[in-house]
């Protein structure tokens, strides 16, 4: 009985309870489910050819969540040899918008996911649009309409609220209760002759249950009960997502159906359909959702939650792919750097895990930078200097002094738009601002102006810009003597010198910060909206500094101010 209703996926008893009536006999029919269903198709795609689809809805830009939906059917098809079909869901005609159809597309587009079909590239299982689709979907609900698995319904929206409020004063699931459902030839014929809206329902089984194997979750299954008969057709000739869903997912041969977790609940309506039309089950698995760090569902009001925004922030495709790969899925091991094609070459669908996975910004930053600094040496280098160029911080030159800047700084940039402040701050001389922190304090009492006073003796004579001017090595020879003439070294000598120089207490490496601050004052590639400041003023403000009046302010605690009493 089961191969004679088509999918072996379904295996239901089916028995008539409503006998056959006057004119229509085809409408009339009703069924009940005596057994359950479960899953039959291969989860590794062995069972036939692998084709997998992403089917936003043009509605906003590409959320985190469903761009890593798409990673999943895109490693999937990829890794199976299979086809990564792209589909626009934009049966929403109110919000659907052709440029959150370019956004969406041109999102996918950078993270590398490129599809084998869709509406731009074509394919054999067209149109790509649902709104494209209306008469394919008008087609298929005729034909559910013949077997008399559909039938019409007239309720008003006012009838529908009260069977609501009927079944909740019952304490019964807000079904609908099939009135129409057994309604005789004459009263639809009353109704059509009076032109009466009415929607085409789904007659569902009254008794028994489906169980889906979900290639994620596992077993699951639903009581056939709490359902009640659904709509598919509008009253305007529109059809229900559920019904567009399943006839594009079955005339476009999907295979597996990769997916969140909010869809779960509709598979009990498309497994219905897919039974009366006759067409083969695909495999399911069901995503877990994206939290936000307090365990609720990831939402604007947690920051960015677009490709779009992660992309005009500077992150990389290839940081965001690697990072949204990991919300739910590893390789096993304790690795966490793949590229795509890494990921081509390990993902299954088993290794992802049901429960929800925490999107933490800090860490996907923390991906970005160990991308970045991935790339090849020169890639990484013009990088810096094209975003340095286009801020304004840098102009032509042929010095080098680009390059040398992108290695000194790349360590500490994780993001792309990180590199002006990196570079800004490196060029900067807040001397007066550290001096009076309270971080300075142990710095400027351990006789930082006698290293000042050395330091500008080293500096009026010609000595230190001499040594600059030969590199590091100079710089290297230079500090190592004026640290014996001081009888100072290691921190006691280069946390003063860092202070002096650079006008900061913490950066990148001092050698080759301090070099990099002379040849900047040198090479003219620095421009002057950067905030350079030379060597040359920056000695003239350390000359200024009052020592005496600075220990003295530090050393004193502050007094509260007490009004005096009258």
């Amino acid at each position: 009985m089961a191969a004679a209703m088509g999918s072996p996926w379904l295996r239901i008893r089916l028995l008539p309870e409503v006998p056959p009536r006057l004119l229509r006999p085809h409408l009339r029919r009703t069924l009940s489910v005596r057994a359950s269903a479960s899953a039959s198709a291969s989860p590794d795609g062995a069972g036939g050819p692998v084709r997998v689809r992403f089917a936003p809805s043009p509605t906003g830009n590409l959320h985190v969540g469903g761009a890593r939906t798409a990673l999943f059917n895109y490693l999937f098809a990829r890794s199976k040899g299979g086809k990564f079909v792209l589909r626009i869901e934009d049966t929403d005609l109110e919000r659907s918008t052709k440029k959150s159809e370019e956004a969406v597309l041109s999102d996918l587009a950078w993270l590398g996911l490129d599809w084998d079909e869709g509406p731009d590239v074509g394919g054999e299982f067209g149109p790509y649009r649902q709104s494209e689709r209306n008469s394919m979907y008008k087609q298929y609900a005729e034909k559910l309409m013949e077997s008399g698995a559909v039938y019409q319904c007239f309720c008003s929206s006012e009838e529908l609220e009260q069977m609501k409020e009927t079944a909740k004063q019952m304490q019964l699931p807000p079904v609908y209760m099939g009135k129409w459902g057994t309604a005789s030839d004459a009263e639809i014929q009353q109704e059509l002759e009076k032109g009466t809206p009415y929607t085409y329902r789904f007659r569902v089984p009254k008794e028994g249950s489906l169980k889906i194997n979900d290639l994620i979750r596992g077993e699951v299954s639903w009581n056939l009960d709490t359902l009640g008969d659904f709509v598919i057709m509008r009253s305007n000739g529109q059809p229900v997502y559920n019904f567009c869903v399943t006839v594009d997912d079955a005339t476009m041969r999907i295979s597996h159906v990769i997916r969140a977790e909010e869809h779960l609940p509709n598979t009990l309506r498309q497994a219905l359909i897919y039974k009366a039309l006759g067409f083969p089950m695909p495999s399911f698995a069901h995503v877990s959702l994206i939290l936000a760090p307090d365990r609720s569902k990831l939402s604007k009001r947690h920051g960015a939650t677009s490709v779009g925004q992660y992309k005009e922030m500077g992150y990389l495709p290839q940081a965001m792919v690697n990072y949204l790969a990991l919300l739910g899925w590893g390789d096993g091991t304790e690795n966490e750097f793949f590229t795509i094609d890494d990921l081509v070459e390990k993902f299954t669908i088993n290794r992802v895990n049901k429960s929800g996975a925490v999107f933490d910004a800090v860490k996907l930053k923390w991906m970005n930078g160990q991308h970045l600094r991935s790339f090849p040496p020169d890639v990484l280098i013009k990088s810096f200097e094209d975003r340095w160029k286009d801020t304004g911080i840098l102009q032509e030159s042929e010095s080098g002094f680009a390059k040398e800047a992108a290695e000194l700084l790349k360590d500490g940039i994780d993001l792309i738009t990180d590199a002006d402040a990196a570079l800004s701050n490196l060029l900067s001389y807040p001397l007066h601002a550290t001096l009076s922190s309270d971080e300075a304090k142990s710095v400027v009492q351990d006789k930082l102006s006698e290293v000042a006073s050395g330091l500008i003796s080293a500096y009026d004579s010609g000595e230190l810009c001499q040594a600059l001017a030969e590199g590091r090595d100079g710089w290297q020879k230079w500090v190592k003597i004026f640290g014996k003439s001081l009888k100072r070294k290691g921190k006691s000598l280069f946390m003063p010198l860092r202070v002096l120089l650079t006008g900061k207490l913490h950066g990148p490496d001092m050698g080759g910060t301090v070099v990099l601050i002379h040849k900047a004052g040198t090479c003219g590639a620095v421009t002057q909206q950067s905030g350079f400041v030379n060597l040359d003023e920056r000695f003239r403000i350390l000359k200024e500094v009052e020592w005496e009046s600075l220990v003295q302010e530090q050393e004193s605690p502050a007094e509260t101010a007490v009004p005096a009493s009258r």
